[in-house]
């Protein structure tokens, strides 16, 4: 029997949790209010109707995709920054960790294709988040009453499990030659892939790249396992500092959004109450608030927890198993997707060595020639610099590291158009789009072989309506044969010095 001491939070540690993530979700919100009329436009980069065909699931709901219109979006927003808001000073905490659990699923299904798996385990912990006593402490709702002491109920048990079950996933499918060469870390560290500057230059091509490797591999197998079976005040202490730092590394070297910010915010609920007793100088004095009385838990709570908890271990053991080759069966698979229960957490597990970028290449009515994807600065075609990082932000990183993949570039028309729109909409005549295509480009991904591999993703306007042929756009690229790559064309160039 797991020791139930594994599974028993603090209040105070449950307060420092629902802190954090309410400013995580009030941030992002304001983050993707960078991109509201591209992402959650009628006719932006997502139009309503191919991405209900993406989502393939009539029990996808989303809020943002209830209302067609350009108001909607920014509205869905604003409730996701307001209830964000609430539940970081506590305020109507219930109430406010619902309305963010409804915004944040929302706005995920919503962006689907930039989605990452940063954005679901935020989800995951505002799920178990509305079973918890978050408002216990620390807390508007709590400011005549806060209280000290610590809970265990089916939503802690949860909680814990849901924060380990990330890791051990990750460690999972990272258990392959290249994790055990130490190559891997080396090669996600390009800026060409999800590395940035610094974690490029920390750990590309330095010694520190296999030690990483290792080390990376590690924590994420034996973390989990020392965080349920060694439950003990100084043992969750060191794990509590060494993921911390493991995060912090990660918001520093890589660009993989909201995952390192989420994984430092989930280890505050995991504090023990030693550090809190140590801190809290009124104890000292002989002032301690009163003890937390949980009571007993609710049967529709228990309930509700057993239920999703059974549907998110289903994912969990069909993702970490050679069964995911087979999909779920379909019920099976709408029942998961209610809840926002999935659980694929097998991030970096199959990283090999490549190097590849995005571009989108732009003539303008003056005849300059930009890259639209890059604010409109002169188009490199080989190597942009600065890679992935280059662009905007981590969301278009996603997005466009996906987008060549069959099941994503039913949306790449879609965006194509809505770049060229927004250009357009924020230039003068002379500086209007007339013709916009995006292309993914990588290398050979052997050391040996440097052909650089070109996918013509989508064209502004379509290719039968621009008035240009197939022949006349080979023309300016580099000679070669055109092959099928994934169901698109490919111009396939000599080698690249």
């Amino acid at each position: 029997m797991l020791p139930r001491r594994a599974f028993t939070l603090d209040l105070r540690s449950l307060a420092a949790f629902r802190t954090a993530i309410g400013l995580l979700v009030t941030i992002d919100a304001l983050l993707r209010s960078r991109d509201v009329s591209l992402m959650f436009a009628p006719d932006g980069m997502f139009p309503l109707g191919l991405l209900r065909d993406y989502l393939d699931d009539p029990f996808a709901w989303s809020l943002a995709t209830l209302v067609a219109a350009d108001w909607w979006g920014p509205a869905m927003l604003c409730l996701e920054a307001a209830a964000g808001l609430l539940l970081a000073v506590g305020c109507l905490t219930r109430c406010a960790t619902i309305a963010c659990w409804l915004a944040v699923v929302s706005i995920l299904r919503r962006t689907a294709p930039a989605t990452n798996a940063g954005d679901a385990w935020l989800a995951c912990l505002l799920f178990w988040g509305m079973f918890l006593p978050l408002g216990s402490a620390w807390s508007w709702d709590a400011r005549r009453d806060s209280r000290r002491g610590q809970v265990f109920s089916s939503a802690t048990v949860a909680l814990v499990l849901q924060i380990a079950v990330v890791y051990l996933a990750a460690g999972l499918s990272k258990w392959n030659d290249v994790w055990f060469s130490g190559d891997a870390v080396r090669f996600a560290m390009s800026v060409h892939d999800h590395g940035t500057p610094l974690g490029a230059w920390l750990l590309g091509t330095g010694w520190m790249a296999r030690p990483a490797s290792w080390t990376v591999l590690a924590i994420e197998l034996l973390g989990p396992v020392l965080l349920i079976a060694a439950p003990s005040a100084r043992v969750r202490g060191y794990l509590f500092i060494l993921f911390m730092l493991f995060h912090l590394a990660i918001c520093l070297t890589m660009t993989v959004g909201l995952f390192g910010y989420v994984g430092l915010a989930a280890w505050l609920a995991l504090v023990p109450p030693e550090f809190w007793n140590r801190l809290d100088t009124r104890g000292a004095a002989g002032c301690h608030a009163p003890e937390a009385s949980a009571g007993p838990e609710s049967w529709a709570t228990r309930w509700a927890c057993l239920a999703a908890g059974t549907l998110a271990l289903v994912s969990l053991v069909h993702d970490v198993t050679p069964w995911r080759r087979s999909p779920l069966p379909r019920h099976v698979r709408s029942l998961i997707t209610i809840p926002y229960m999935h659980q694929e957490w097998g991030m970096f597990g199959d990283i090999e060595r490549q190097e590849q970028w995005v571009y989108a290449r732009a003539e303008l009515a003056n005849g300059n020639v930009v890259d639209l994807l890059r604010g409109g600065r002169p188009l490199e075609t080989e190597r942009p610099t600065a890679g992935f990082t280059s662009l905007p932000h981590h969301r278009w990183h996603k997005l466009f590291w996906v987008l060549p993949r069959p099941r994503q570039r039913i949306f790449a028309p879609a965006i194509a158009a809505a770049l060229a729109r927004q250009w357009n909409a924020r230039n003068t005549p002379a500086r209007c789009v007339l013709f916009l295509e995006i292309r993914f480009a990588r290398l050979g991904r052997t050391s040996a072989d440097d052909t650089l591999h070109e996918l013509l993703l989508a064209t502004w306007p379509p290719r039968d309506d621009a008035g240009r042929g197939s022949l006349d756009r080979l023309l300016d690229r580099p000679a070669g044969s055109i092959d099928r790559w994934d169901g698109g064309t490919e111009a396939r160039g000599s080698k690249v010095d």
